[in-house]
């Protein structure tokens, strides 16, 4: 229609008007929307229709119903103001907020990054971080991932990674269980639980002296579900310390045994070819100025 080529010029107030009463299909429910009067919201839709040169609602005794050009206008407006709305929240603190996209081994997120994600908002309020926990499993590309912490010995093919600490294992097991527990023999009695990865054990076993013994436990592919079998008894669990340390504090969780060993390190990582934004700039420099990582650094 010849209409559409003023669209530019159309009042704004007057679609949203429009907008919110072809949702609730009322005037009246759409002025307690806007916070306005019915008879504004009458008053702006009425003025859109004379500009358009088309009705936009059927007036009935009992409501509304939509045209067909109100039925084509109302999902592009609500589409239009959903977008609009959308960037406006990314603005803070002045400027425009921008999107960090992290994986996170799901272990690390809970016992490391989880409390201390509100002092990283604090002193970076334009960073919209979106987190993504998994099981070690990550595909950077395919998901989409602007930075991935990771557990291993940080050879990604195609990765940049940046050592943030090393993360020794030990045997952790419920209090009940932990009584039983002399010295590392008695675990070769014990129920072992075990993750994906088939060296553990043999490892730890291995700095105490002792071959592997019969590993008859359940396996697990994540470190927080066999940490929480170990917690209600089902066995032993060998597992980051660091990343438990407020279970072992709430007695949730016992170390028998002081006897560690490392099998790998957390690693911050990219794609090579993935240029870094503000954003990541922002958080990868305030991850390596943790203390924890700095005294790793030294």
């Amino acid at each position: 229609m010849h209409a559409a080529m003023t669209a530019p010029h159309l009042p704004l107030n007057a679609l949203r008007a429009f907008e919110a009463a072809a949702r609730h299909l009322s005037f009246t429910r759409a002025g307690l929307e806007l916070r306005v009067t019915q008879a504004a919201v009458s008053h702006q839709v009425k003025n859109l229709e004379e500009i358009l040169g088309v009705p936009l609602f059927r007036r009935l005794p009992r409501g509304l119903a939509l045209t067909a050009e109100g039925e084509a206008l109302l999902p592009v407006l609500t589409d239009a103001f959903r977008r609009i709305a959308g960037t406006l929240d990314r603005f803070a603190g002045g400027r425009l907020r921008e999107v960090l996209t992290l994986g996170v081994v799901g272990t690390f997120a809970t016992g490391w990054l989880l409390p201390r994600l509100a002092e990283f908002r604090a002193g970076h309020p334009f960073v919209d971080l979106r987190l993504m926990t998994n099981n070690n499993r990550v595909d950077l590309a395919g998901e989409g991932l602007d930075y991935a912490i990771r557990f291993g010995d940080g050879a990604w093919h195609g990765t940049e990674a940046i050592h943030l600490f090393a993360a020794p294992l030990a045997p952790l097991c419920a209090p009940s269980l932990a009584r039983r527990l002399r010295q590392p023999a008695d675990l070769m009695r014990e129920t072992l639980l075990r993750s994906y990865r088939p060296d553990e054990w043999a490892r730890w076993f291995a700095t105490v002296g002792l071959p592997l013994p019969n590993v008859r436990g359940f396996t697990f592919d994540s470190s927080l579900t066999m940490a929480e079998a170990a917690v209600q008894g089902a066995g032993v669990a060998l597992l980051p310390v660091r990343m438990f340390e407020r279970d072992l504090r709430q007695g949730r969780l016992v170390q028998p045994f002081a006897a560690e060993v490392t099998l790998g390190a957390y690693w911050l990582t990219r794609l090579k070819s993935r240029k870094e934004t503000e954003a990541m700039s922002a958080f990868r420099t305030w991850l390596l100025s943790q203390p924890e990582v700095t005294a790793c650094a030294s």
